[in-house]
């Protein structure tokens, strides 16, 4: 039977991209993991490899299409001995796509788009075909999952039919091997309030006067999405304090004189402090799971990178577990892939705690938006020589406004207040980063 091939999710925020091109066309013979076709997501532009072996029978989207729904058929594969004849009428037209529910954990994946191809859904606990109960998965996945002593069928697939991949085994693993069976079995948490309606797709303000109209990309529209959806659902509040540089400073360009295999930044200490703090207080390292907090062992550090048409937040894994180099080192490659658009969604997925860092903008102080399902995030000003007091007595010192928004239903004002005192103490005192 010739197998549908679907839009793939390749984000978790994603419901809809963009098919950029195909590196195949029909008639084109293809293995397990040859690469079939390019992706733009919200975050960033991906391959898209082949799970089975076989011909392209018919290419059902156009490279270059937009909006193109997750789990939409956009090709057929036809299997040894299938002619086109085999093929059966695909409608290519896209579903409507339903967005996951706020309360999600980061991990989710976006809910199921049904379509004529009868698409499984993605977040299904094992995913098996009609016949006999033989789960799908490619060969590569099969490997992975034995070496690894994984039950495959325990594994939620996601390429076309709910076969299982390489990227589901890694998540499955990554996530404890547990974590995408606990967000399907779990109870549905209640629904988020709708949205307040907004103005028609396309409508212009009375008097808009001579204007550009400037169509949304992938990441305009999940920017504009999630962030609505974080002051509509999340109760944030905001503390501010003040912390001295100068001691950071003198280290920081003693460091730096010391060798030429890194450049730490001021960035990269408070990185450092955040994760310090966090594992200090392991009770703001959480997340909001609708009817539980979920509180998280690893200590992953979001932090904000400004790219073309908007913004990504690739974390620094185990960031408390890494000293000032690594993490500035794994900040640079960070930084790079995103803004070339190659961040693969292992490096963007996961945490807690976001950084926003304006400082190098001349931004004295601001107020962040937490990103959902986060906790928290960060705004970090620029340090400018100010006048403080000191022993009774007027001084100068460099000075740091950093202001922490919070979710009041995982951290309250004492524990928020308790983890800047930390990041605080470690700012200005660096030399209890090195302990």
């Amino acid at each position: 039977m010739p197998i549908i091939i679907t839009m793939p999710a390749l984000s978790p925020t994603m419901t809809e991209g963009k098919l950029a091109n195909w590196q195949v066309k029909e008639g084109d013979s293809v293995a397990s993991g040859d690469v079939l076709a390019e992706i733009e997501t919200d975050k960033a532009t991906m391959e898209v490899e082949a799970v089975d072996e076989g011909v392209i029978g018919k290419i059902l989207v156009e490279g270059g299409t937009d909006n193109v729904a997750v789990n939409t058929p956009i090709a057929v594969l036809l299997e040894d001995g299938e002619t086109v004849a085999d093929i059966k009428d695909v409608a290519p037209a896209p579903a409507e796509a339903s967005p996951a529910p706020v309360a999600d954990v980061a991990s989710a994946a976006p809910a199921p788009v049904t379509s004529s191809a009868s698409a499984v859904p993605a977040a299904s606990t094992a995913t098996f075909t009609a016949s006999a109960g033989r789960v799908f998965a490619s060969p590569l996945a099969r490997r992975i999952a034995a070496n690894s002593a994984i039950d495959i069928a325990s594994v939620p697939g996601t390429g076309p039919h709910g076969r299982i991949v390489k990227a589901d085994v890694e998540k499955f693993i990554a996530s404890g091997g547990i974590a995408a069976v606990a967000v399907a079995s779990a109870p549905t948490a209640a629904p988020a309030a709708p949205a307040a309606a907004s103005a028609p797709v396309g409508s212009t303000p009375p008097h808009a006067g001579e204007h550009i109209e400037i169509p949304l990309t992938g990441m305009r529209k999940v920017i504009a999405k999630r962030l609505t959806e974080a002051k509509q659902t999340i109760p944030h509040f905001y503390l501010t304090i003040e912390c001295e540089l100068d001691n950071l400073l003198e280290m920081r360009k003693k460091l730096n004189a010391k060798s030429d295999d890194y450049k730490i930044s001021v960035n990269d200490f408070i990185i450092r402090a955040s994760a310090l703090a966090l594992k200090k207080l392991p009770a703001a390292n959480a997340i909001w799971g609708g009817d539980k907090i979920l509180q998280y062992k690893d200590i992953d550090i979001s932090v904000a990178v400004a790219v073309d048409g908007g913004l990504i937040t690739p974390v620094v894994k185990a960031a408390d577990q890494k000293g000032l180099a690594g993490i500035s080192n794994e900040m640079k490659e960070l930084a790079g892939k995103a803004k070339a658009g190659k961040l693969m969604p292992e490096d963007y997925q996961g945490g807690c705690f976001s950084i926003s860092n304006l400082g190098m903008f001349g931004i004295k102080e601001f107020s962040a938006v937490i990103n959902p399902p986060q906790s928290a995030i960060l705004a970090v000003g620029a340090g400018t020589p100010r006048p403080v007091v000191k022993d009774g007595a007027l001084a100068m010192a460099t000075v740091m406004s950093v202001t922490l928004s919070c979710d009041h239903r995982v951290i309250d004002g004492a524990l928020g207040a308790e983890l800047l005192q930390y990041f605080k103490g470690y700012i200005e005192e660096p030399l209890t980063m090195m302990l």
